[in-house]
């Protein structure tokens, strides 16, 4: 009698605990580095990348999360010699919900799968560099003076609104109910048009509470 009152007891604490350690809710910042992929590749630079989400795990193994991204790359110089420009980029800021599946749920050292769609802003810019001029005022001598600063001047500029998803793998290590660090890699393609996609590979680094 004893020994199964201890047996329960002891299931309890377990139970407990693990409890304790599952979070409902979930979120996280990252930032890192954005290469173009594909076709994307022959027009665009490495870029950067910096992102945030809120979720929610229905369970240890499988949650959602609704993600904001922001991802810049450079046009590559060969692409804007041939259009006759100095300078240009691409910005993109999402909004996209992602189901993510924890591949080692109960361990201090996770490998997760992430992937989902959702809506892509995409901007182009064609930009040469200026020269802006603001006042200043030099307190010692009383008197104002101009002041010219470098500055990029749009030349040109395009945006679209249009659908896209992503998919890829993640890694996350710390303690299992305090937050953890965590490292990930996501393929996302834009549809432009039926034959025409923006393909890049965000790679970030971040923390996940």
């Amino acid at each position: 009698m004893k020994a199964s009152a201890l047996a329960a007891c002891s299931l309890f604490v377990i139970g407990t605990a693990s409890a304790q350690e599952f979070q409902h809710v979930l979120v996280d910042f990252g930032a890192g580095f954005t290469s173009p992929v594909s076709r994307s590749a022959d027009h665009l630079d490495m870029g950067w990348n910096v992102q945030g989400g809120i979720g929610y795990n229905f369970s240890p193994v499988v949650g959602a999360k609704l993600q904001l991204d922001y991802n810049s790359m450079g046009i590559k110089s060969s692409v804007l010699n041939n259009i006759g420009v100095p300078g240009g980029n691409v910005n993109i800021f999402s909004a996209t919900v992602n189901p993510i599946v924890h591949l080692i749920p109960h361990s201090h050292f996770d490998i997760y799968a992430i992937g989902g769609g959702g809506l892509y802003h995409r901007t182009q810019e064609f930009t040469a560099p200026t020269i802006q001029t603001f006042t200043g005022f030099n307190p010692f001598f009383g008197f104002f003076y101009p002041v010219g600063v470098p500055a990029n001047q749009v030349l040109a500029s395009y945006t679209v609104n249009k659908p896209g998803i992503n998919g890829g793998m993640g890694i996350a290590f710390g303690p299992r109910a305090r937050g953890k660090f965590f490292a990930e890699a996501r393929w996302t393609r834009i549809f432009l048009t039926s034959s025409i996609h923006t393909d890049y590979v965000p790679v970030s680094f971040g923390f996940r509470w």
